[in-house]
């Protein structure tokens, strides 16, 4: 039994955002994000219980409307007329591990050779349309699901292509997409694709803490009673919506009020036209839900402020957000001069505002989000110039001879504030080498289910992408026993190829930074920082994993978990404090043992340890320590851990201990100014392959 939709405690953006697609699914689906436990999942699964129910083709497994069958429909044709039964809307769940055969649907390619059957199994889009498609953790799923989806909402039809034989069925769904930013990011062109966004937390409000725990409370102690005692409320949402959607091919969008949604979008900056389009969409299906017949400028305002956010963000280090002065005057700058603005209160609907269930959802009766406008979240903080000399605790600029440096009785010097970095820049691809099977992305070479063919092999399953020449010339020395002396083969299952596929996968990028005293003054901390961003950068676009480890004073810390969201890591970063002693070893040790935990809970995604330092290496009471940092580099090595490391160090004169901690890593040694890309990607070479 589904917990009531009405029956959510507070985000009144998040049920409006989703009220409005139910509507108009034109508008183009709902991305909510925020943190865990905020009832986004909980939310989604109740919207299906208020959505009208639909009349189906019996039997057709494409949802057919019978007053209008799909005239493709694979299982048709239908006549129009034809019986029809009554069932509620679906909502369907697709899991983030989904292959895209199970998305779209497959061919039985078996049957289909050996039989001369064109066999069809639907996929999720299939079941889900004429209902609603949700895809918890959106930002999990791999790229060109995430395309393939957003492509079938917009069209409103899914095509299936295996081996020069076609499939297209009506794919008409909305589709919402739930994520908690912490986990990563969706890139900016796929944030573009879905139609409205909002940001959610959980209330700070104690009273309303306290009535989220009780509703909950009672739903848990008696599901049936507590749904029964909501059941009212749930048949006036269901009963608007359908006069909603009865009223939307009705509703006018006048010129007045067009200017006014380009006026928006235009002082937003944003990319393409997709934003107008939605933003016009959702006015329409605002005004729809509000009872109006004519779109108003608060159908704009509340429009704006769910189609805009999420295509303002130029890379993911942008916050979303927009700012309430910008959209205000774009709004009167657009406003005929003898207007004033709409409606009776400050959200156009009356004195209560009422832009969802109950007078909740408009923009007025709950918190919109609100960020920096147009600044990447690294600018801003307070700190030494990056170009500024700093003092450093780790001795002399020249050390002795065989030795890093340092003096047994150097004081350490304080902590110095957190230096901004640089502006990020484009960076040279480093690899890991070898061919992994790793989850899709962009970074190293691995078996795929996306790419480029390289071979083919016995199926141990069905077979799902067919290799047709391996699979001929298999079949073909059995033609004559097999009794075939005319034109044509005859195919066995034994003959049958499965295509071996080569493509990128991504990895896991772990970065173990030098912090010490010793890198602010040589180095210039605002140089390295703006290095490990533009790696992070490069990260988040061929979707890898990243992990922080920094090491200054006497240990190493796990500033950053390994996880999806280099936002977090970035923010790590800019804060990143600088001084004190170098214990490379224990960084060293440090990213080790987070490699080793790794590996047990995710083994196919193989590591990328990046190393940014200068070498050097001190203790807590002074003197160098570089055998002990060789020998934690040793381990590194051993394990087969794919390295590269940065070198920080600058000055006249080298000591090039960074390049002695490579060769005992096992890796490619890079100055710094040598990240920027060059012709040729560069490649990281572990022990192993050398």
């Amino acid at each position: 039994m589904t917990y009531p939709f009405g029956a959510v405690v507070g985000m009144d953006d998040m049920r409006l955002a989703l009220l409005l697609n139910a509507v108009s699914p034109a508008v183009g689906g709902v991305l909510v994000r925020g943190e865990k436990g905020t009832a986004k999942s909980t939310a989604v699964r109740a919207l299906a219980a208020v959505l009208p129910p639909v009349d189906v083709v019996v039997g057709c497994r494409f949802a057919c409307d019978p007053a209008a069958p799909d005239p493709g429909c694979p299982d048709g044709p239908h006549d129009a007329g034809v019986p029809g039964s009554t069932r509620p809307a679906r909502l369907v769940e697709l899991p983030v591990g989904a292959s895209e055969d199970r998305v779209v649907g497959a061919l039985d390619l078996e049957r289909a050779l050996t039989e001369g059957v064109k066999a069809f199994e639907p996929g999720l889009l299939a079941a889900a349309n004429r209902g609603v498609l949700y895809v918890d953790e959106v930002n999990l799923l791999h790229d060109h699901l995430v395309d393939l989806l957003l492509d079938a909402a917009a069209l409103g039809t899914a095509y299936v292509e295996r081996e020069g034989v076609s499939v297209r069925h009506a794919a008409r769904f909305l589709l919402v997409g739930t994520m908690n930013p912490e986990e990563g990011e969706l890139r900016p062109q796929l944030l573009d694709r879905f139609g409205l966004t909002v940001e959610v937390a959980a209330p700070r409000d104690p009273v309303a803490r306290a009535e989220v725990v009780r509703r909950r409370f009672a739903y848990d102690a008696d599901p049936a009673g507590f749904t029964a005692a909501w059941a009212a409320e749930e048949t006036g949402l269901a009963a608007r919506i359908a006069a909603a959607r009865g009223r939307l091919p009705h509703v006018v969008l006048s010129d007045a009020a067009l200017r006014q949604v380009t006026s928006v979008c235009a002082a937003f900056d944003v990319d393409g036209l997709r934003a107008d389009l939605v933003t016009a969409r959702a006015a329409i299906a605002h005004a729809a839900w509000a009872g109006r017949d004519e779109v108003t400028e608060d159908d704009v305002r509340v429009a704006a402020r769910l189609a805009l956010p999420h295509r303002r963000r130029r890379n993911p280090f942008d916050a979303p957000g927009l700012d309430d002065e910008t959209l205000e005057q774009a709004l009167s700058d657009a406003r005929p001069e003898d207007d004033g603005p709409d409606g009776d209160g400050p959200n156009g609907d009356g004195p209560n505002g009422d832009g969802g269930p109950d007078g909740e959802g408009g923009p007025g009766n709950g918190p919109t989000p609100q960020a920096p406008d147009g600044h990447n979240s690294h600018n801003g903080h307070s700190g030494r110039s990056a170009d500024a000399p700093a003092p450093e605790d780790d001795g002399p600029t020249t050390a002795p001879r065989g030795e890093g440096g340092g003096h047994a009785d150097a004081a350490p010097a304080p902590e110095r504030a957190a230096v901004a970095p640089e502006d990020p820049f484009r960076t040279r691809r480093l690899e890991v080498p070898g061919i992994g099977a790793g989850a899709a992305g962009r970074r190293s070479r691995a078996r795929s289910e996306r790419g480029r063919v390289v071979g083919s092999t016995r199926p141990a399953g069905p077979v799902t992408r067919l290799h047709l020449t391996d699979t001929v010339l298999a079949a073909a020395p059995h033609q004559v026993s097999r009794g075939r002396r005319g034109p044509g083969l005859r195919l066995e299952r034994e003959d049958l190829r499965q295509s071996t596929v080569e493509g990128r996968e991504g990895n896991l990028v772990l970065f173990v930074v030098d912090a010490s005293g010793s890198m602010g003054s040589r180095a210039r901390m605002g140089a390295v920082k703006g290095a490990v961003l533009s790696l992070l950068l490069d990260a988040y676009q061929r979707r890898d994993k990243v992990g922080l480890v920094t090491f200054r004073g006497a240990t190493a810390e796990l500033a950053l978990p390994p996880t999806w969201s280099v936002e977090a890591a970035a923010s790590r970063l800019t804060q990143l404090p600088t001084g004190g002693r170098t214990p490379l070893a224990a960084g060293l040790l440090r990213a080790h043992e987070v490699l080793r935990v790794e590996r047990v809970r995710d083994p196919q995604r193989r590591p990328l340890l990046v190393v940014v330092t200068d070498g050097r290496a001190t203790g807590p009471r002074g003197g160098t320590h570089l055998a002990d940092s060789h020998s934690a580099a040793g381990l590194l090595a051993a394990a087969g851990t794919a390295s590269v490391v940065v070198d920080c160090e600058s000055g006249p004169v080298r000591l090039g201990l960074a390049g002695t901690l490579g060769a005992h890593l096992g890796a490619q040694t890079l100055r710094l100014e040598e990240l920027a890309a060059d012709s040729l990607a560069a490649t990281v070479r572990t022990a192993r392959a050398a």
